[in-house]
């Protein structure tokens, strides 16, 4: 069995996607600490300037900074700017219109934690894509090491029937904006995006790019 660890993304990018699409199994990492400028809270598309990055604010009690913890924040109207940002983005893309019915509600209601918010997001893209991964959730932070020598899946709370792995990797710290790390199993495809003339093509943008512009052949990219 093959599995993988992913952090939590808001709207991920293809990348994100690619391993839920690919691994038997993905773990999604709730317990480590909360880094600012990742892919946790906040996505990149494609706007008219080109990329454009777009932020979940969050708040935490300040004794805590895990990734589970993080709330939140209705500072600024970010949701009514993250929507209005998309919708100026995509609004002529070929496929705006087919999903904006299923978008726009994860910008008109509100979540208390990051997490619940971006599983809900995940489980939402995932049925546009036609994907259907097998998730699991990690009860407490391991080291990819320590998750090995502990027995595999039972350090990360499955149990004892799970069955074993054959191999398990890791993109926590490797799916990031800033200075990403190799990953010698993802080669950005080509395909249409609606600004590539201003800007060429932009690889590895949030799902929305894709989705917005591939459609329901969006997962033959992954």
């Amino acid at each position: 069995m093959a599995a993988c660890l992913l952090s939590t993304t808001y709207f991920g990018p293809v990348q994100w996607y690619q391993k839920l699409h690919r691994y038997d199994t993905v773990w999604l990492e709730r317990h480590d600490s909360f880094i600012k400028q990742t892919y946790r809270n906040r996505c990149v598309i494609a706007a008219t300037h080109g990329p454009l990055t777009l932020t979940v604010p969050v708040v935490h009690d300040g004794t805590s900074p895990l990734t589970r913890d993080m709330r939140i924040s209705d500072h600024g109207e970010w949701r009514r700017l993250h929507w209005n940002a998309i919708r100026s983005a995509y609004g002529e893309s070929p496929f705006f219109e087919f999903y904006a019915d299923d978008l726009a509600p994860f910008f008109e209601r509100r979540w208390e934690f990051l997490v619940d918010f971006n599983e809900a997001i995940m489980e939402k893209i995932c049925e546009l894509l036609d994907i259907r991964p097998h998730i699991k959730h990690t009860e407490r932070y391991e080291s990819k090491e320590n998750f090995m020598a502990l027995g595999g899946v039972e350090s990360l709370g499955a149990s004892k029937t799970s069955g074993s792995l054959e191999t398990l990797d890791d993109f926590r710290d490797v799916i990031r904006p800033k200075h990403p790390l190799p990953d010698a199993s993802f080669t950005p495809r080509r395909y249409y995006q609606v600004f590539e003339q201003k800007h060429g093509f932009l690889p590895n943008l949030s799902i929305l790019d894709l989705l917005m512009n591939e459609g329901n052949e969006s997962v033959f990219f992954l």
